[in-house]
């Protein structure tokens, strides 16, 4: 039996700088690259588009899409992947994929977040859905298989804690 697949998932808010540090940690590890606002249906994006939030009801599918991307991906390494993965349960459905699933929450402060979402030209999310994320985010559990990675410094600096948490696993 070979070594099993461990898939990074980027997690926190939107603006935290999941996407940033995953296109970089991928290109580091040779891994499968993947963006989970790529998996949301249209009426998903349409929603939030409409400053509408979403439902749970509305993220199992897209969460179930990126599982089933995580499995047919799955090698000998793994894969990386940003994800909200705003609550518990939407990271148990994530757990679900085939190899180990670890979780690395990106954390910026708040008004740096804000900062962001309004420079953002090409998003589909507006800021003002930051708050009903805020609200719903439940932190990583003492049990949950993850780190927090503060986002503070440069790219750099933050790429770097993320490779000596991952030389760990």
């Amino acid at each position: 039996m070979g070594p099993v697949p461990v898939h990074l998932v980027l997690m926190g808010i939107s603006g935290s700088g999941k996407t940033v540090l995953a296109e970089r940690l991928a290109a580091h590890l040779g891994r499968p690259y993947a963006e989970a606002d790529e998996f949301h249906p249209a009426a998903n994006i349409a929603k939030m588009s409409a400053g509408i939030p979403l439902t749970d009801e509305d993220r199992w599918p897209w969460l179930e899409s990126m599982r089933g991307w995580m499995d047919q991906e799955a090698n000998a390494a793994g894969t990386v992947s940003t994800c909200s993965a705003l609550k518990r349960t939407y990271r148990d459905l994530l757990r679900g994929a085939a190899g180990r699933v670890v979780f690395l929450h990106v954390l910026a402060e708040p008004a740096v977040i804000t900062e962001r979402m309004e420079a953002r030209t090409d998003h589909f999310m507006p800021a003002s859905l930051l708050p009903s994320q805020m609200a719903a985010f439940e932190v990583l559990a003492e049990d949950e298989d993850g780190w927090v990675l503060e986002n503070s410094g440069s790219v750099d600096e933050l790429v770097e804690r993320a490779l000596a948490v991952v030389a760990g696993l």
